[in-house]
């Protein structure tokens, strides 16, 4: 199997995400993409949303696609969440899977920051999705590829930014996400 890792703190996970997502699985003809919100994001700093709460959107807005679902890997693991441990389990669980790590293009500089960059490298293929606002990776660059299509300028903090100021976020994010948001108060 393909598989498509794509991790984040999804706080709260929205639209410019999902299409990410689809955009990597169509373009490399992945056969799943499994969402794994982070527990403890090493460089996320500032408040973040429970852990439950993430996990719960992720598992709203991954409900209806066939080829979407969303992993707890992360918060079943104490401590800060590092993507190579991430994946170093997962390729324990699932030794035949192909494993690709799909980031944004804002996550792609960043990367050399994570914990052991190069294990990692030397683990997946990097797909690196392109945003109309952000970086765009070296065309040349092993075990990395580019990933075009269609994107969305939506951020978590755009989102979060129009919760607290009461307004509207449907359409930015998947309604059942939306619905979660208020009922539980989160953001406000």
């Amino acid at each position: 199997m393909k598989l498509g890792l794509f991790g984040g703190t999804f706080d709260p996970i929205h639209l410019g995400h999902l299409r990410a997502a689809e955009s990597a699985r169509e373009e490399l003809g992945l056969d799943l993409v499994a969402f794994v919100p982070s527990s403890v994001p090493p460089h996320r700093f500032g408040q973040l949303t429970e852990a439950n709460d993430r996990f719960a959107m992720t598992c709203l807005a991954c409900a209806h696609h066939p080829s979407f679902v969303a992993w707890d890997t992360e918060l079943r693991r104490p401590g800060p969440s590092y993507t190579v441990e991430t994946v170093e389990l997962v390729r324990a669980e699932r030794p035949g899977d192909d494993i690709v790590l799909v980031v944004g293009a804002d996550t792609w500089p960043e990367m050399t920051t994570w914990r052991d960059p190069a294990r990692l490298l030397a683990q997946v293929t990097v797909a690196v999705v392109t945003r109309p606002d952000g970086p765009v990776p070296p065309a040349a660059v092993s075990g990395v590829v580019r990933v075009g299509g269609p994107s969305l300028p939506i951020s978590a903090t755009l989102v979060r930014d129009r919760v607290r100021r009461g307004e509207s976020v449907r359409f930015l994010v998947p309604d059942a996400v939306a619905d979660y948001i208020t009922k539980r108060g989160l953001y406000s």
